[in-house]
């Protein structure tokens, strides 16, 4: 990882070397501005007068030069800055680096436990030579064999097999403990792809400056490979009808520094997208004259393709590019904010925050409202016959971009969804079903009949009762719906009869959706009957478009 100081003996024994150059002030990163798709760092020198100079090392190399930025206070004046890009062989993160190093410990481990089972290899196939020919070998090459006596060639025997076993058993425990580091490095090298950086090559700033007193000096550049997404989590308590609804922030980086102790704060804004709209080009039309037609009538023409647009010709590049490489391991992404419409917003973390650069997704709290709900139930029976707690309140103040939330109820988890609160002014969640409410669907009618002498119609009716019993200790309010029938065609007639009738029809600008309120009471009972008469042309079919 790069150090968050400027270097150590060799840069300080430089700097003493240099004119009015005396001390190597301390750079840290001290904020951090976190944007979907990347980051601004800021690193803050203490600037004493007299020094002209600030080195600072250890930088990732791969930040974007352009985007380098120094504010200095009053009294101090930035002068030029130089970079030098500094080839590494070693990870700048310190996880990273831990890794790499176990790594190779257990590497060097099995080179050894290899070299041992050779030496046991060898040992055992000098024993096999021995036993196969039962006789004991004689110094002088041109003497032959010395036969043994019996009870010596036992007794040989018996050692050769006790010196075998041996070594078959160290062999057998050399292969396990092989086994066994095989496995770790295996899970160690996938935790060290996971986290891996974009390099090790580091990049040093030397920032000149003239200091009449003491002062700060701010170094701010951007990098990639950070974002963050919103995340929210909505507890319901039924009892006081409040909702406690936290904000929070999914962050993760892997910049190739850690952060250590920051002021963290997020943007909505996205500067890495284009920062300028498509203009229109001319729209021109020719007119070709009908002579010119005729005069290639009859004549054989090679048929040509159409012209292909830009995209179309850029597409099919990319598509070719795409088939002839090789697939590639998916690269890390970080968090990024999904939003509809233009805004840009910025949420201070309140408390300092620090996060290594591995990849681990870790969540803030920005803020919590406490909001007053009305509760109510809600079902749609005819395409469920379950009841779902829900809570409304109007929107809290401010922008709420769309993100995944986890949902409470009277401290129990209930499940999670998306939350796209955009574009409206309420704010409705679901709290899971609620089994408390039974409800029964009975079908009344389902007939198909003809009416008519000279023009026959079809009719098709439909009659269903929904029933709802409260098994609640309390009174409760349930939301029925329903979508009933809706003729876009003057051949379809439709006919509806309701007891009782809607409370609301057309639900939430939906055609045909009728909303029913009703309040039943502690081991009450209510019950809604729906009925259709559907007319329509017996030479015709009626097309269902649910």
């Amino acid at each position: 990882m790069g150090t968050f100081h400027v270097s150590g003996l060799a840069v300080l024994a430089w700097l003493l070397s240099c004119p009015g150059a005396d001390a190597a002030p301390a750079a840290p990163i001290t904020d951090v501005l976190l944007y979907p798709g990347g980051a601004t760092i800021t690193r803050t020198v203490q600037v004493r007068p007299g020094v002209t100079r600030a080195v600072i090392d250890g930088l990732p190399a791969a930040f974007d030069m352009q985007s380098l930025h120094a504010e200095a206070s009053s009294g101090v004046r930035v002068g030029e800055i130089v970079s030098a890009d500094v080839a590494g062989t070693h990870p700048m993160n310190p996880e990273e680096a831990r890794l790499d190093a176990q790594i190779t410990a257990l590497q060097d481990r099995q080179d050894a436990l290899d070299a041992q089972a050779k030496s046991s290899q060898m040992a055992l196939d000098y024993l096999t030579r021995l036993m196969s020919v039962g006789v004991a070998p004689d110094d002088r090459r041109d003497r032959p064999p010395r036969m043994m006596d019996p009870r010596t060639l036992t007794g040989l025997a018996e050692a050769m097999h006790a010196a075998a076993a041996k070594s078959l058993a160290q062999m057998q425990a050399l292969a396990v403990q092989k086994r066994e580091i095989g496995r770790r490095m295996d899970a160690l090298q996938r935790d060290l792809e996971r986290l891996r950086s974009a390099g090790t090559d580091t990049r040093t700033l030397t920032v000149n400056f003239a200091a009449q007193r003491a002062g700060t000096l701010l170094i701010s550049y951007e990098v990639s490979n950070a974002g963050w997404r919103p995340a929210y989590r909505a507890s319901l308590n039924s009892e006081t009808s409040i909702v406690e609804l936290e904000r929070d922030a999914i962050i993760s980086q892997q910049t190739g520094e850690d952060w250590h102790d920051v002021r963290l704060t997020l943007s909505t804004s996205q500067p890495r997208q284009a920062t300028r709209g498509q203009e229109p080009q001319p729209w021109l039309l020719s007119y070709v004259a009908q002579i010119y037609e005729e005069a290639f009538r009859g004549a054989p023409v090679a048929m040509e393709a159409a012209p292909m647009s830009y995209a179309v010709i850029a597409n099919q590049g990319m598509i070719a590019d795409k088939a002839l490489s090789k697939p590639a391991a998916a690269p890390y992404a970080p968090p990024t904010v999904e939003t509809q419409g233009v805004f840009a917003n910025t949420y201070e973390v309140p408390a300092r925050t620090s996060l290594a650069s591995d990849g681990r997704e870790v969540a803030v709290e920005l803020t919590r409202h406490d909001l007053a709900v009305k509760q109510y139930f809600q079902v749609t029976p005819r395409a469920e016959p379950a009841v779902y707690a829900t809570a409304e309140a109007d929107m809290p103040q401010g922008d709420w971009p769309q993100g995944a939330i986890q949902l409470f109820r009277n401290g129990s988890y209930v499940g999670r969804g998306t939350w796209d609160p955009q574009d409206t002014d309420k704010l409705v969640l679901g709290f899971g079903r609620d089994d408390n409410i039974r409800v029964s669907v009975q079908p009344l009618k389902a007939d198909s009949s003809s009416s008519g002498i000279l023009s026959k119609r079809r009719h098709r009716e439909i009659a269903t009762l929904f029933s709802f019993v409260n098994r609640h200790q309390r009174p409760v309010t349930l939301r029925v719906l329903e979508a009933s029938p809706v003729s876009t065609s003057d051949e379809v007639e439709v006919k509806t009869d309701f007891v009782p009738r809607p409370s609301h029809e057309n639900w939430e600008d939906k055609r045909g959706v009728m909303e029913w309120t009703v309040e039943i009471a502690h081991r009450g009972t209510a019950k809604i009957k729906t009925a259709y008469d559907i007319a329509y042309p017996e030479t015709g079919q009626l097309a269902d478009q649910r």
